[in-house]
């Protein structure tokens, strides 16, 4: 037989990841002739010991690396702690969950330079997306237990953070206290929270409503009407056909445009276009409400859009807006399904830890960064840099500005 060049074929695998001990080797010295007292500076010191490099959570078991993993396998990857120790277990080593949870805490108090850099960067934004989600709260050590809230904050393209605020409650005085040095568009649903804050801001924050909310009354309450509802279903249809050849048109022949200029022309054709839609809309529904009965779910549907048409209209004056809050309900996406398998927060403390993290690793899939390539660099360089950052440097590190190195 005579070989000819064999036949090759590829396979992807799988080989587990393994936690490894990092050994930090520091010199020490001895003065030959000993001085009669040590003192505190060094050239006072009989002995001196190399410093360690400078960590987040100093004499720390984790080092960047594991406390990137445990945060992103949580945060972004959906894991309760209690499965984290499992997996950990099978590689050998036993990590505690509340070992765990307490590098989730203090990681998150060593990140409020960046936390708070993030924030006044989503506030200086010209629209902010927000909306809310509930959390349960359950604080054994002081036996409570009550619902909290997050509450996530999308800043727009040229300040493209998202941020997350932790309330204990549901009152308006946490979204209040986040925005109050806001000035801009705030495009959110009708929770009745937010209207003390917009009369309270004199036109500081102008309201913009969701038409997602709106197009849902009707979709829910379409088997109760469907020739009124449909038809409701059909304007706001139109006004959303409208939005997706602007959105076409800024993937392709706008594309290269400057941000501003590409925000006149969405709004120069909404104004052309979706202008004559809402006000056919607006007269169809004031001709309809009087003919369907006060109480029901269809006349409900009317009258919230009918009520909130002013902050429904708004999205017509400035092409940096959206017909809806789709931005701020997808935020919160992640959240969500982590909820489902953690549970509840264990204090109101975690909850504003848990923000901090939620926070950042929203702001990098955003980015589309690997989160934990993110975790494990800044881990590394911020300690180094702190206390006395310049904030540049800070700004630097947070994910729309982040460069591995």
């Amino acid at each position: 037989l005579v070989e000819l060049p064999p036949e090759t074929s590829e396979q992807l695998d799988w080989r587990p990841s393994t936690l490894f001990v990092a050994v930090h080797v520091r010199k020490k010295y001895a003065r030959k002739t000993q001085l009669p007292e040590s003192g505190l500076t060094l050239p006072e010191q009989n002995v001196v010991v190399a410093r360690k490099p400078p960590e987040a959570i100093p004499g720390g078991l984790a080092g960047a690396g594991l406390t990137a993993q445990v945060i992103v396998s949580k945060g972004a990857d959906h894991l309760p702690l209690y499965r984290l120790e499992g997996i950990f277990k099978r590689q050998g080593v036993r990590i505690s969950r509340q070992t765990m949870d307490g590098w989730w805490l203090k990681t998150a108090e060593f990140l409020q330079p960046l936390y708070g850099l993030g924030v006044q960067v989503v506030l200086a934004s010209h629209v902010i997306h927000t909306d809310d989600t509930p959390v349960k709260v359950r604080d054994a050590h002081r036996k409570q237990k009550h619902t909290g809230r997050f509450w996530p904050y999308v800043g727009d393209p040229l300040h493209p953070l998202t941020m997350f605020d932790y309330t204990p409650t549901h009152q308006r005085d946490g979204p209040a206290a986040f925005l109050k040095d806001y000035h801009g568009y705030l495009q959110a649903d009708a929770f009745s929270g937010y209207d003390g804050l917009y009369l309270e801001s004199n036109g500081r924050i102008i309201e913009v409503a969701c038409w997602a909310h709106a197009r849902r009354k009707f979709h829910e309450s379409r088997r109760l009407d469907s020739a009124r509802m449909e038809t409701a279903l059909a304007w706001i249809g139109k006004l959303y056909a409208v939005e997706t050849d602007l959105r076409k048109r800024c993937q392709g022949e706008w594309e290269k445009l400057p941000l501003e200029e590409r925000a006149e022309r969405i709004a120069a054709q909404r104004q052309q276009r979706s202008r004559p839609l809402l006000d056919g809309l607006h007269a169809w529904l004031e001709a309809e409400a009087p003919k369907v009965l006060p109480k029901s779910p269809v006349r409900g549907a009317i009258d919230y859009t009918l009520n909130n048409w002013v902050a429904l209209s708004v999205y017509l004056e400035d092409g940096w807006l959206d017909i809806d809050n789709n931005e701020g309900e997808n935020s919160l996406r992640g959240l969500c399904i982590g909820r489902r398998n953690w549970l509840f927060c264990g204090s109101d403390p975690g909850g504003r830890a848990a923000a901090v993290h939620f926070s950042l690793l929203a702001s990098c899939k955003r980015h589309g960064h690997d989160p934990w390539v993110y975790y494990r660099d800044i881990l590394t360089r911020l300690p180094a840099m702190l206390p006395d950052a310049a904030e540049e440097d800070l700004l630097n590190l947070l994910p729309h500005l982040w460069k591995p190195d």
